[in-house]
Parts: C-alpha cells; sequence; structure tokens
C-alpha cells in the first residue's frame, strides 16, 4: 500500500499554478492527497484526490477567524482532526508563505514536513514584507518563515540553484534546502510544425502581465527589431495588471503586437509550433520579486524553440547560452534587442540551437524523472523524521 502524502497549497488551484497539478498527477510511488483551503474557479482537479480544509461557500467572517487564529498560533477548529484521519506520513507545501500560515497546525500535526520554495516567496525583500502599513501576517512572514526552518522537522525544496542561494541568504541553513526541478510533461510538449528555420520572424511570450516578467523591455526592444526587420513579429500570451501599460507602450511606438490574453496549455503549444523565438525577459521587481525557473523555458525548448532569456535561474540554468538559447542581463534593452536579431536574422543558427534544445530539455526536465528524484526525497524525509523523533540526516 502507497504511503499518504498531503500536498498543501491554500487556494486550488489557479490557471498559473498547473504545475502543482502536473507534479501530483505524476506521483508514481506515494499516494498524493491535493489539499487546500478553499476552492477557486481554475484548473480542473476532478482527477485528483482533494480535500477541502473551509466549508465550501464559507463567507468572510470564517476567513477572519482563520486569520485571527493563524496571529494567535491556534489551528482552526478541527482542521488538525480532519488532516490526522488521512493517516498521511508527510507533508509537502507548495511556497513559504504557505507553510509559514500553516504552520500553528502543522506543528501540532507532527508530521516531517517538505516546502517548496517557488521564487518570489523568497526573493522580495525582507523591508517589503515589514513596511509601515502592511498587516501583522506580513510583517511576520520573514522571521516566522526564519524561525520554522530550524524545526527538525522542515526541509525545503528549491526550484532552483538560484532560489537555493536566495534562500540561503535569506536565513535557512544551507543543510536545509536542496534543488529539485519541477519539470514538464514531454508528451505534450514536443516539436511539431515546420523547421525552426523555415519559420516567419515570430517572437512568441508567454507570461503573467507583471513587473518582473519584463514585458516593457520587450515591447521596446521589439521596435527596434521591427527597424530592421518590419516582417517580424510578435505574440503575446497572458493577463495581468499591466496589460493595458504595455499595449499603450506598444500603440505608443507603432508596433503591431498580437495580443492573445490567457490561453489554456494547448493553445501555447500549437503557438510554440509557429515560433521562431521564445523569449521571456524577466527582471528583478523593485520589491525583490524575482523568477525562480520558469516553466515556459523548459516547455519551449521542449518543442524545439531557442529561448531568449533575462530570467534568474532561467538564463543560467533553463538554457545553455549559445547552444540551446541566449542569455541576457536583466533590463538590458540593447542586449535583447541583438539577441533577438541574431536568432531571426540566422536561420542556421535557430535550427542548430532548436536541435540541442529539444534533448537538453528532455535530459534535464522530463516530469516523470523530476517526479521520481521528489518521490526519493519524500522516501528520505519520511523515514529520516518521525513524529517525536529527531532526524537522522537532511534530505540528499
Amino acid at each position: 500500500m502507497k504511503q499518504k502524502v498531503l500536498v498543501y497549497k491554500s487556494d486550488l488551484l489557479p490557471y498559473s499554478e498547473t504545475f502543482i497539478r502536473e507534479q501530483v498527477r505524476a506521483c508514481r510511488t506515494w499516494h498524493p492527497v491535493l489539499v487546500g483551503t478553499r476552492a477557486v474557479n481554475g484548473l480542473p482537479l476532478d482527477d485528483l484526490d482533494v480535500r477541502y480544509l473551509r466549508r465550501r461557500g464559507s463567507g468572510r467572517f470564517e476567513e477572519a477567524a482563520w486569520k485571527v487564529l493563524r496571529e494567535l498560533d491556534v489551528p482552526p477548529p478541527g482542521v488538525v482532526r480532519k488532516l490526522r484521519h488521512e493517516q498521511a506520513a508527510l507533508v509537502h507545501v507548495h511556497f513559504g508563505t504557505e507553510v509559514v500560515a500553516m504552520w500553528p497546525t502543522l506543528q501540532r500535526l507532527g508530521l516531517p514536513v517538505l516546502v517548496t520554495l517557488h521564487g518570489s516567496d523568497i526573493s522580495m525583500h525582507r523591508s517589503w514584507w515589514e513596511a509601515p502599513g502592511r498587516g501583522p501576517a506580513s510583517r511576520n512572514y520573514p522571521s516566522r518563515l526564519v524561525a520554522l526552518a530550524r524545526d527538525e522537522k522542515v526541509h525545503f525544496i528549491a526550484v532552483s540553484e538560484a532560489v537555493r542561494k536566495t534562500a540561503i541568504a535569506y536565513g535557512i541553513a544551507h543543510d536545509r534546502v536542496h534543488v529539485r526541478y519541477i519539470g514538464i510533461d514531454l508528451q505534450q510538449f514536443r516539436p511539431g510544425g515546420a523547421p525552426v528555420g523555415e519559420r516567419a520572424k515570430r517572437i512568441l511570450y508567454v507570461g503573467r502581465m507583471v513587473e518582473k516578467k519584463g514585458g516593457q523591455h520587450l515591447i521596446a526592444a521589439f521596435a527596434a527589431v521591427r527597424a530592421r526587420m518590419p516582417d517580424a513579429e510578435l505574440i503575446m500570451i497572458g493577463d495581468g495588471p499591466l496589460l493595458a501599460q504595455f499595449q499603450a507602450q506598444a500603440n505608443s511606438l507603432g508596433v503591431p503586437v498580437q495580443w492573445m490574453g490567457r490561453q489554456p496549455s494547448d493553445v501555447v503549444r500549437r503557438e510554440f509550433e509557429q515560433a521562431s523565438v521564445f523569449c521571456l525577459p524577466s527582471v528583478t521587481a523593485e520589491n525583490g520579486d524575482a523568477e525562480g525557473l520558469p516553466i515556459v523555458i523548459m516547455e519551449a525548448q521542449a518543442c524545439g524553440v531557442p529561448v531568449v532569456t533575462s530570467a534568474r535561474g532561467g538564463a543560467t540554468e533553463g538554457i545553455v547560452h549559445g547552444e540551446t538559447g541566449l542569455a541576457f542581463a536583466e533590463g538590458d534593452v540593447e542586449g535583447l534587442t541583438q539577441a533577438l536579431l541574431r536568432v531571426l536574422g540566422e536561420p542556421g543558427l535557430a535550427a542548430r540551437m532548436a536541435e540541442a534544445a529539444v534533448p537538453f530539455a528532455r535530459a534535464r526536465f522530463d516530469l516523470q524523472r523530476c517526479t521520481a528524484l521528489l518521490e526519493s526525497d519524500y522516501d528520505s524525509w519520511a523515514q529520516r523524521v518521525r513524529p517525536g523523533n529527531a532526524p537522522v540526516g537532511a534530505a540528499a
């Protein structure tokens, strides 16, 4: 009989967190139970084992009560009992913010805990969390995260080496955090369409329209590219608070960006089959928010599309510079422009990068292999840390 792991994320599950659903689906040796506080209008979860800790349709009063209890370090009524009933061996929490919010419950549950750090939960400046005017949950987040990181039952997983280094700088001991890539479904994301070197000069962007994704830099670079290559195209997939600002920028520069809004993965995959280069010009936001290792970079390469990126983690671990794509410095519009011109203007180079990208993505980012390594972490941590016993070592 498979051991059970409780995979926790408070809101189940927004479209931007497809990677959690796919990782749960890929488990083979453990029985994952996806646990959340409430359902949101997002991803379908019908094929998964799901539990909700709050009553469907519960209102603001119950939400406020949960917040008060959290600040008092008291679990909500009945939650510990409900989770113990699952008879799980381990809890896996996604995001540092989530483990801090659930810590009163997790402490009393007494199970070993693995926490995946994704980027913003560890990169945003402590001064931003602790700024005057922010609520107690925000102000206390950095100190509470570092404090619970000392608990013998807790270990951290970073989605990239860049995130691991940031976590250590934040105050988490180096032997309490290791790297595991999340991976992608290689059956879903694979090469298709015409050879890259024979496609139209088509630049593809997929991401939220927020500061850290760097959309404004791509639009500025595209204007410079169009001045040299009038037949170049830019397709931007995604939604977010800066969409109107980006559209106004494109209009002021007179460049014809094709805005597609948020799209499901099958549409994104079809766009990969038409793109000659994928671009993610991410930057570190003013508050410190930064990428961990963007899944979409892996997807593009698995589909045989060269990648141009400045994403933290992505530019150093997610591509091989000069072989599967080109890296450039954050916010360097001229560097981005030259990288795009090079890939678009040299079909032979684009073809070589496309050919190298597929085996690279398959070797490093195969979802089945990455999840098998995660399940080996489950095996290790569940054995090394048991309720009432001290750990015999950190996860490898």
